[in-house]
């Protein structure tokens, strides 16, 4: 009997996620060729996943892309970029001893755990699209894990899906989530940055013109770092477990060509060649940006400073300090990707 209250105290508080509780498994099994089929047989859906790095220009893309017909995609459900995961569905020791469990003659004798989170992430996505007459249908988030963990991460549950990754001008990505933190969230900056923040309201020219860092010196160099290290481990990790299945784009170029970008990817993702009438449809969504809109009614005191998805601005409000630290930490990727200095 005390045994019995012994595991029933555990179980309770493994549903009040305890973190005493919460003992992490050292080893989660990839979803198998045959589950995939079985699954499939359920959610029969072609899966993509796009990638980014912070303020790359995903959401556009995505509210692009889900203009096609058989197209759908929502976002920020990171299945795969930020904790907390997919995988935490399974990660805990009780629930993949429950789903493993010997006994139990519903497993087959093998630990489930690749196939629940593969289900669950198939559910909500079908759901979405079936409703919406799609039959292609995908979530982009952006990523900020390391070491290309959310590729592997995907590739353990879909390895049969497909991923497109994003790449803006890691300076201008700089520029935006900078703005994005003053806008979105001031209560976490530091004193320094706090500073900023109130300098660029009581005073925005100096900063506008490049003569004034909206930058300190740490936070230019982790935002070259961050960028690099996204960008390079992502795309490594993408071309070498999904290979054919990957596509990457400029997000640059998305702004010049936006309907021959677009008809590329429906294209890679399988969907039929779109009407030229979409054409319409997709000036129409370009025209239009949420995400300024929102910004503006949040602090309009500081959002209409920048134009938002505006290509090259850090030309203007980089200073001279800031241009050679992120060169210094960034030039060979920048270049890599037809970024000039």
């Amino acid at each position: 009997m005390k045994r019995y209250f012994q595991r029933l105290k555990k179980v309770s508080n493994l549903l009040r996620n305890d973190p005493a509780s919460n003992e992490a498994r050292s080893k989660i099994p990839d979803i198998t060729v045959e589950e995939i089929a079985e699954v499939k047989s359920f959610f029969p859906m072609r899966k993509f996943f796009i990638f980014g790095h912070a303020r790359s220009g995903t959401t556009l893309l995505a509210r692009l892309i889900r203009l096609h017909p058989e197209v759908h995609c929502n976002w920020q459900a990171h299945f795969f970029t930020r904790p907390p995961l997919l995988q935490s569905l399974v990660s805990n020791v009780e629930v993949g001893a429950w789903l493993s469990r010997r006994d139990n003659r519903w497993n087959r004798g093998k630990d489930m755990s690749g196939i629940v989170q593969r289900v669950v992430s198939d559910y909500i996505l079908e759901r979405e699209a079936k409703s919406l007459g799609k039959v292609i249908v995908g979530d982009k988030s952006p990523s900020s894990l390391l070491n290309g963990r959310a590729v592997k991460l995907m590739h353990k549950v879909y390895p049969d899906g497909q991923l497109i990754y994003i790449v803006r001008d890691g300076r201008d990505a700089a520029i935006s989530h900078r703005f994005q933190a003053f806008i979105d969230q001031p209560q976490y900056l530091s004193k320094d940055d706090q500073k900023i923040r109130n300098d660029i309201v009581f005073n925005p020219e100096p900063f506008l013109l490049g003569v004034q860092s909206i930058f300190t010196e740490q936070g230019i160099h982790q935002a070259a770092k961050s960028w690099i290290t996204n960008v390079e481990e992502t795309e490594t990790y993408s071309q070498r477990l999904y290979e054919k299945m990957h596509y990457s784009l400029r997000y640059e170029d998305l702004l010049v060509q936006p309907w021959s970008e677009l008809v590329k990817i429906w294209l890679f993702l399988g969907a039929k060649s779109p009407n030229d009438d979409l054409v319409d449809a997709v000036n129409d969504e370009f025209g239009q940006n949420p995400d300024a809109q929102w910004q503006q009614e949040k602090a309009s005191e500081i959002a209409g400073f920048l134009q938002k998805g505006r290509q090259g601005s850090w030309r203007d409000m980089f200073t001279a300090r800031d241009r050679d630290i992120y060169w210094s930490v960034a030039g060979e990727t920048l270049t890599k990707w037809g970024y000039p200095r």
